[in-house]
């Protein structure tokens, strides 16, 4: 018994030996060589050596699993300290600072204010913003009624005057709402809007105070924000988007149009400018109840708004850009100033063709007095 232990045994330790040494030898990626084991005749002992080379390589294995874990968790415990020392969000983590700083510039202008224009001024879509100024003009005077609107297309002109004073009152309802919101990447939002402005003869009692004139002005619009610089003015909006404008009425008092409208915002300080230039959709002269609307409200309109404190400031002026008989507009200016700390007033003066849709082609002047319920900004 002990004549045949004694070779079995250093027959074992042999080749564990000659096992080491090959696994000392052998770079860590390739499996040690077991051909050792394989020189013993007998299978116990023959498979006693192939469970010490295992026993080996599991051992190894461990080993490296153990170090590759630690590894790990070091890395980790790196990266968290990184972000802690300069936190940024991980929505657009792969984005450069420099390209963030692109998408965002502008962020907190007037402009931005209104069109959440940088990337992270946007609050998502369905959220009804403000548009235009909302108000409510009790007193609103004309220096000329427009009793017999006409037109050069004969169904659309009256011919019997319409009972009208001078002094009626006017209201104006507007604001909008993003549908799509970055439509081309992080840029290019879509906005529909509605706007609707009525002319009230409230005081004319002896024809049953009747609405003489209400606007009906729906829009879509896709913005998209810029970054350039003009003389000081900073370019921050440029959009294009379709406008129908009508009164709602039968003839001969219909009035409607539809434009294709471009939008290019400037701003600076406490200033903001919007182009407007815009191409008339065209109609069969049959069927137009305003063929030379054009000539009188415009082909485009500029409008400047100025804040200061908390007085709002804006101009608008209009133009049919022809000349001669063809050479028609308006401006508009209106102030929107504080009476009490909850409540704001609205003053507004027109002069010029176009006040509204049954106005477009009568000249007149207009002074508007009343409350603000919102202003531009």
């Amino acid at each position: 018994m002990t004549r045949s232990t004694a070779p079995s045994t250093l027959a074992i330790a042999i080749a564990l030996v000659h096992v080491s040494a090959q696994a000392q030898t052998v770079p860590s990626a390739s499996r040690p060589d077991i051909s050792a084991c394989a020189a013993i005749n007998a299978d116990k002992d023959r498979l006693a050596c192939y469970d010490a080379v295992a026993r080996h390589e599991t051992a190894a294995t461990t080993a490296a699993a153990d170090a590759a874990a630690t590894q790990a968790k070091e890395h980790e415990a790196a990266r968290t300290a990184e972000r802690a020392a300069s936190p940024r969000s991980d929505l657009y983590a792969s984005e450069s600072d420099s390209e963030n700083a692109i998408a965002n510039a502008g962020k907190g202008s007037l402009l931005d204010s209104r069109w959440e224009l940088a990337k992270d001024s946007k609050l998502g879509t369905w959220n009804f913003r403000a548009y235009k100024p909302v108000y409510l003009l009790p007193a609103f005077w004309t220096s000329q009624a427009n009793t017999l609107p006409h037109s050069p297309n004969p169904i659309n002109t009256v011919t019997t005057p319409q009972d009208l004073q001078k002094i009626e009152a006017k209201f104006q309802l507007s604001f909008k709402t993003k549908a799509i919101e970055n439509l081309f990447g992080d840029n290019g939002d879509v906005w529909m809007g509605y706007t609707q402005s009525s002319r009230w003869q409230v005081y004319n009692s002896g024809n049953s105070r009747p609405f003489r004139e209400t606007n009906y002005e729906p829009e879509v619009l896709l913005v998209f924000r810029t970054n350039y610089e003009i003389a000081g003015w900073k370019g921050r909006l440029a959009g294009i988007g379709v406008n129908h404008q009508s009164n709602g009425r039968a003839d001969p008092l219909s009035r409607s149009w539809n434009r294709v409208m471009t939008n290019i915002g400037f701003d600076r300080e406490n200033w903001s400018v919007m182009f407007r230039p815009w191409f008339r959709i065209p109609e069969s002269f049959d069927k137009d109840n305003n063929p030379d609307i054009e000539d009188y409200m415009g082909r485009g309109d500029v409008t400047i708004v100025h804040t200061m404190g908390r007085n709002e400031f804006s101009l608008t002026a209009r133009h049919s850009l022809r000349g001669g008989d063809r050479s028609h507009g308006s401006m508009q200016f209106d102030w929107g100033f504080p009476i009490t700390r909850q409540l704001r007033g609205h003053f507004q003066l027109f002069d010029g063709y176009g006040e509204s849709m049954i106005d477009y082609n009568h000249r007149a002047t207009y002074i508007g007095l009343g409350v603000s319920l919102l202003e531009w900004y």
